[in-house]
């Protein structure tokens, strides 16, 4: 095995310029963030006296009210007012250039539960009004007054310290001139030794300010971040909003895709029920003549009715493809969902551009690729029926993660018609925006009136491993 080993070289004249400018530049970031992060610093200060005297005289006396019917509504006011305090905290935050507070989740009933006890009770339920409460009554009040000392020290002595030698002759001098600048001079003659009293304090002061003054960003700066960090933690989004969220969006989807199943098959019965069946119905009565005309021997007769039976029955035959193809589309079945969009253009009267990613049949699911062909065809349909357009433009893309993975189809679907869509209970684009739910999609129509019209469906994406 051969080992290689390599010398450091030294650092150049490029490298050092390079490392000091890193130095230099952080630094001066750290700077711009420091007049932000002091007026953060003095200003919460004041919001934590005010939390503090205001939270824990309503919070201590809504307890001793508890056995009263008062004492729950003032519990809850106050638990309102300590939300209120802490988003006001994080608001004020941004002015220290750090990253901005998620906000947590304030509900998390389900969607039916919206009676008057649970809209009464949901902060008491509720954690993290709770956890505002603790932040805004003990937490901040005790952080903010170590900041706020720690910040008066570093700007008085920083900014006053640098600017002593101006301000400083106003100051009234002791009857015997017994500056603490001569008993300086007078302990460490090594280094003061012969210089007036006041040159001493002026050097001194300034020494402390150019100190303070300089190590000032990052003094500021750790305390902000203290507060980001405390503020993140009992006032920001927990891991289990996530989940909250993702439930109520579960549930939601559900939903809209269980209404969304009720009203299609509703529309198939009754497609059914006024295309085949009453083909059939037709077609039972003709067969039941053409038995009477064949018994009576009159061949013409009988002959014309078969024709008619014939067509009848294709006519049914043709309906039932349709329908069916409406329920399992076969091209999507055994081509792609890519191939079916593309078939779908093709036999719309319009003239309909195609921009498909060839990668979606890969990356989309078959419950996805089945609905968005049914809200692509539902969309066209609607287009050629409504718009007055002549021309559209169907794209369907991937969007994707850093790392690369597909996360998002987006499909959109514009035209050059007349414009004015609405959506409205119980017509089309309803409906279409509850299929496109059920997946936890969202479906979004821009229709000015004059055009021209854009319905975009985007829907998140399952990859298969």
């Amino acid at each position: 095995m051969t080992t290689t080993t390599t010398e450091a070289a030294p650092l150049g004249p490029e490298a050092s310029r390079t490392a000091t400018t890193g130095f230099w530049g952080s630094y001066g970031r750290a700077w711009l963030r420091t007049p932000g992060s002091a007026l953060y610093l003095l200003a919460v200060f004041v919001l934590a006296m005010i939390s503090v005297s205001l939270l824990a005289s309503l919070f201590w006396t809504s307890v001793g009210l508890l056995i009263l019917v008062i004492g729950l509504p003032l519990m809850v006011l106050t638990l309102l007012i300590a939300r209120g305090l802490g988003v006001a905290d994080r608001f004020m935050l941004r002015l220290t250039g750090l990253p901005t507070i998620s906000e947590p989740e304030w509900n998390r009933d389900a969607p039916d539960n919206t009676g008057f006890w649970a809209t009464l009770t949901r902060p008491v339920r509720n954690a993290h009004y709770w956890a505002y409460l603790t932040h805004g009554m003990i937490v901040t009040p005790i952080i903010s007054t170590i900041s706020f000392v720690i910040t008066t020290v570093w700007l008085s002595v920083g900014l006053g310290g640098l600017t002593y030698w101006f301000w400083g002759v106003f100051l009234p001098r002791g009857a015997d001139n017994g500056d603490w600048g001569q008993y300086v001079s007078a302990a460490v003659p090594w280094l003061f030794g012969g210089w007036d009293a006041w040159a001493v304090e002026v050097v001194l002061y300034l020494v402390a300010g150019i100190v303070f003054t300089f190590t000032m960003p990052w003094v500021l700066g750790g305390l902000a971040r203290a507060h980001h960090a405390v503020a993140d933690a009992m006032l920001g989004r927990w891991g289990s909003d996530e989940l909250a969220a993702e439930v109520r969006a579960e549930a939601a989807a559900r939903g809209a895709a269980v209404h969304a199943e009720d009203v299609a098959l509703r529309r198939l019965e009754r497609d059914i029920h006024d295309g085949p069946q009453q083909r059939l119905v037709r077609l039972q009565m003709d067969l039941a003549a053409l038995e009477r005309r064949a018994e009576s021997g009159d061949a013409d007769a009988a002959a014309e009715l078969a024709r008619e039976a014939r067509g009848h029955a294709k006519a049914a035959l043709d309906e039932l493809r349709a329908l069916s193809s409406g329920v399992a589309p076969p091209l999507l079945q055994d081509r792609g969902l890519a191939a079916a969009l593309d078939a779908l253009a093709t036999s719309s009267p319009l003239w309909v551009q195609v921009e498909v990613d060839p990668a979606i049949d890969r990356s989309v699911s078959q419950e996805v690729a089945r609905t968005v062909y049914f809200v692509v065809a539902e969309l066209m349909t609607n287009v050629v029926k409504h718009s007055g357009a002549s021309a559209a433009t169907l794209r369907a893309t991937l969007r994707r993660s850093p790392a690369g993975a597909p996360t998002h189809l987006d499909v959109w679907l514009v035209d050059n018609g007349r414009g004015g869509a609405l959506v409205s209970a119980g017509h089309g684009l309803e409906g279409l925006r509850e299929r496109v739910a059920g997946l936890r999609g969202i479906l979004v129509i821009e229709s000015p009136v004059g055009g021209p019209t854009s319905v975009g469906a985007h829907i998140p994406l399952t990859v298969a491993p």
